[in-house]
């Protein structure tokens, strides 16, 4: 059996290296190339418009409606499944393998994925459906379908469904959960796979109070701790680069300079290098922000607005956030830390735990710092992986009731919530990777329907992004869904 899982994960991780090295990094990339281009720069020309309609209309506690969310409420629900581990932990990761250049292939994926993920939000809202009782169904499996009729856009659409219940709903949250219970274990001191279970008793119980609230419930949380959490993580961000404010010119210099030679910090030729910079920086980028990937078009669906371009360019602020706000300000914790200030670190750093290892360096007492290092990282991945474990359920609990009827959100539910414990102190490299494969397989469906989709978002944009702001553009009936 030991034979078998291992022969499995062995061949899972080499089709996992193939899609994200190649097959997913040129098709998102593409996509967000293609929506820059047919857009004339959206996330450029509609940036101001896309601050004001998140901000301007920002409230802790959104307006109560039969169905649906306010536009902040879906905004940050966004948010909350974008800014998770990927921003502390794989950040790390691009750093080490790519060198400190890699952050700035992430900003240039970032800045493509505005895009993409602006035309992901405005077919979610073009092809959503509100149903009799008020509620709202949207997402990637209505616009797949409104792209390719019959038996072809059916299939699509279920392979997509299975891949994110799978992945989101189920596998993922497991994998959040690890992550959650791993910080704490070592913050505490203590072996996460004996004593795990309380945490994992903990977070089912918070979660199912969540879950079975529904979108309206999961929205309240979202809309509230997402700017806990930002506050949270940037205030101690700021506090630790308080202490390197000196060498954070260094630490920008060190981004823009390794990012065309970053042979230099890595080591090998600079083709291998320059590859190495770049590939890692935009798979870390892609899936941090989740641009392309078909996952966050779920929330925005869900935003009750005038015009489905004022939710595109609110979608674009979400990836801002992600990648130029929270994931710069892990870099900047990591660069100045310890590329710039205690390089001989670097060779015995470990993604995992380099945050933690920059802020103990700031310590002249290891203990204190590492102390201090590991709550300060614990307390930031429970508020990151927790909320995006509750944004990943609605998604799933979308994709599950399309293939399964409402009356299933129940069993959905439960299922959620075991996987939650279960991933408390039950976790493998098998696990990480079949979350991988599945999260790849999301993107292909995804992207296909992107493409095919480009008119009737290029007509949004003309109709309705003229540069006005919200109130002033036109109403405009939703739900050119796949009734019509």
């Amino acid at each position: 059996m030991k034979e078998f899982l291992s022969w499995l994960e062995n061949a899972v991780e080499t089709v996992n290296s193939y899609l994200a090295d190649w097959v997913l990094v040129i098709l998102l990339v593409g996509v967000g190339l293609f929506y820059t281009i047919k857009t004339r720069c959206v996330q450029v020309r509609c940036f101001g418009q896309g601050m004001k309609n998140v901000f301007g209309g920002m409230k802790f506690k959104g307006e109560k409606s039969k169905g649906g969310m306010s536009s902040f409420q879906a905004v940050a629900t966004a948010i909350a499944a974008q800014v998770g581990t990927g921003n502390i932990v794989g950040a790390c990761g691009a750093i080490l393998l790519g060198g400190p250049g890699a952050i700035f292939w992430m900003w240039i994926i970032a800045f493509l994925g505005m895009s993409t993920i602006y035309a992901e939000a405005v077919l979610a809202q073009k092809t959503r459906i509100v149903n009799e009782d008020g509620s709202v169904s949207g997402g990637p499996v209505y616009y797949i379908r409104t792209a390719f009729k019959g038996k072809f856009g059916k299939f699509l659409a279920g392979f997509f469904s299975v891949a994110v219940i799978i992945c989101l709903g189920f596998v993922g949250a497991m994998v959040q959960s690890n992550s959650i219970s791993l910080a704490v274990a070592n913050a505490g001191g203590y072996d996460y796979e004996k004593w795990g279970w309380i945490v994992g008793i903990v977070l089912a119980v918070l979660a199912g109070i969540i879950f079975i609230g529904g979108a309206k419930r999961i929205a309240s949380v979202t809309e509230k701790i997402v700017p806990i959490m930002a506050v949270v993580y940037l205030l101690g961000g700021l506090i630790i680069l308080c202490f390197n404010i000196t060498a954070v010119p260094t630490a920008l210099w060190y981004i823009i300079k390794y990012a065309f030679a970053p042979n230099a910090i890595i080591g090998g030729s600079i083709g291998y290098a320059l590859k190495m910079a770049i590939s890692k920086g935009a798979q870390r980028g892609l899936f941090s922000n989740e641009a392309g990937m078909g996952s966050t078009p779920h929330a925005h669906a869900q935003a009750n607005v005038k015009t489905a371009h004022e939710q595109g360019t609110a979608a674009m602020i979400s990836v801002f956030i992600d990648t130029f706000v929270v994931l710069t300000m892990t870099a900047l914790i990591v660069i100045t830390s310890l590329y710039v200030k205690n390089p001989e670190l670097v060779e015995t750093a470990d993604k995992n735990t380099m945050v933690q290892m920059a802020i103990t360096s700031l310590f002249t007492n290891a203990n204190v710092g590492s102390l201090v290092g590991g709550i300060f990282v614990a307390v930031c991945l429970t508020f990151f992986a927790f909320s995006t474990i509750i944004s990943w359920n609605l998604f799933g609990r979308i994709n599950f009731e399309y293939l399964f009827g409402k009356k299933s959100s129940v069993v959905y539910s439960c299922l959620a919530i075991l996987f939650v414990f279960l991933g408390a102190f039950l976790g493998s490299n098998l696990v990480w990777s079949f979350n991988d494969f599945f999260n790849y397989l999301m993107v292909l469906p995804n992207v296909i329907a992107l493409f095919a989709l480009s008119g009737m978002v290029i007509k949004e944009l003309k109709t309705n992004g003229k540069g006005t702001s919200a109130e002033e553009t036109p109403n405009q009936a939703l739900g050119e869904n796949l009734e019509k």
